[in-house]
């Protein structure tokens, strides 16, 4: 086994300058190393020092520090904020490690695709006599491909093999793991499962037989041979046609406050949870959308406003379709927040979350200093500081994140959206 590159833990007191601002896969990399796993650089790095950054400029890492043995090691500034999960579930390689009983050497099995019968049947003897199996579940940031299980489920499916496992005295333990959509081929399970303390790691599901494969495709196919078997050809192809137009009532969630405020954890929260359930769901984050749909904007009003209604347009557009938009940028203006209501209105369900976690809590929590270089006149119309905020005064919810969890902040939108607009199920397709 080829040894990763090791994490130092020390971090140089300036940050490089030259930054790169890593995509979701690469940021998954960078997360699987700051828990404990092996690290596989990125490609392309540059070639001297580097600060690895998110989509929103945070720093989170640095590359190529002079003195380090291993040119590409990787200095953590702060954790890879990677999706909500529950910290029982997301841990460190060492924590995982700790919780193993002494003297016993866990097995791990990776739970990348939901096991067949056959499959679930034959787990015993793919344990052994192992006294604790690790059930490593690879979670991407990315959303999954159509027809692929995603984490939240595959979670669902460990947790049942951990009770099967535990009816035979073994001791269990389910841990989301940080993997790319598209793993590099440098990064390999057995690596991390030897990161996380196991012995022997195995994929559960090694390859999918054509049989199953072909069973579980043609169940997409049943609705319309059972429209076939009842209607002539023309009727018939009208009725699927008329099904196929079909879509289910759309919904714009908007968020809005200050930066800093949890206005996005929530936001991101709440889209896994909504596209776990199978609605659609498209995430719009004010930082992300400046540096795609809003690139050159600046930050006076009018730049604000035009970045909020460009926002507001796209996620008018999803929910036409019968998708779920959400949103988080600041919007700090009530005149863009009520066009933004204008135009999702029009298309489908609309509700306006106003984030009221207060400044000075913000400030707290400010990792990139900017409310400090706002306040040495450093940065010019910044929201709260030196430009204003315009506090909503026809939110649908308020949610002070200081005071209410995520869990709880994203419950209390799901009563909102589901109260406001009932039943958005459509029909099969």
């Amino acid at each position: 086994m080829t040894e990763p590159t090791p994490v130092p833990s020390d971090l140089p007191a300036d940050l490089p300058s030259v930054t790169r601002v890593l995509s979701p896969d690469e940021l998954d990399l960078l997360e699987l190393a700051l828990a404990g796993g092996p690290w596989v650089p990125p490609a392309g790095l540059p070639a001297g020092p580097a600060t690895l950054t998110d989509a929103e400029n945070t720093p989170l890492a640095v590359v190529g520090v002079p003195g380090d043995e291993a040119p590409r090691a990787v200095r953590p500034f702060a954790r890879a904020a990677g999706p909500h999960w529950d910290p029982a579930l997301r841990r460190t390689a060492r924590a995982v490690r700790d919780d193993v009983p002494d003297g016993v050497a866990p097995v791990a099995l990776v739970v990348s695709e939901p096991p067949t019968r056959s499959e679930v049947d034959a787990l015993p003897a793919l344990v052994g006599d192992a006294g604790a199996v690790l059930l490593l579940v690879p979670a991407a940031r990315r959303s999954p491909a159509a027809g692929q299980v995603g984490a939240p489920g595959l979670v669902r499916v460990a947790r049942d093999l951990a009770d099967r496992l535990a009816d035979g005295s073994r001791h269990a333990s389910v841990v989301v793991v940080p993997w790319p959509a598209d793993a590099p081929d440098a990064l390999r399970w057995t690596d991390v499962g030897t990161r996380y303390g196991a012995v022997r790691t195995e994929v559960l599901v090694a390859h999918r037989s054509p049989a199953a494969r072909d069973a579980v495709a043609g169940l997409g196919t049943l609705w319309s041979d059972a429209v076939a078997g009842l209607y002539p050809e023309v009727p018939a192809a009208e009725v699927v046609r008329a099904a196929g137009t079909a879509r289910p009532r759309g919904a714009v969630v908007f968020f809005t406050g200050l930066s800093g405020s949890g206005k996005s954890t929530v936001a991101r929260a709440l889209a896994a949870e909504l596209d776990d359930e199978g609605l659609h769901t498209t995430l719009l984050d004010g930082d992300e959308v400046r540096h795609h749909l809003s690139k050159g904007l600046g930050f006076d009003k009018a730049s604000r406003e035009l970045n909020v209604e460009r926002i507001g347009y796209v996620a008018s557009l999803v929910s036409s379709h019968g998708g779920v938009a959400v949103a988080a940028p600041i919007a700090p203006f009530a005149s863009g927040r009520t066009r933004v209501r204008e135009l999702a209105e029009a298309a489908g369900t609309f509700l306006l979350v106003h984030v009221s976690t207060p400044l000075e809590v913000c400030e707290a929590r400010d990792r990139k200093g900017l409310y400090a270089r706002a306040r040495r006149g450093e940065i010019p119309d910044f929201t709260g500081i030196s430009s204003p905020y315009e506090a909503p005064t026809d939110a649908d919810l308020v949610i002070d994140t200081a005071r209410v969890s995520v869990e709880d902040a994203v419950a209390r939108v799901r009563a909102a959206l589901d109260a406001a607009g009932g039943d958005r199920s459509g029909p099969p397709r």
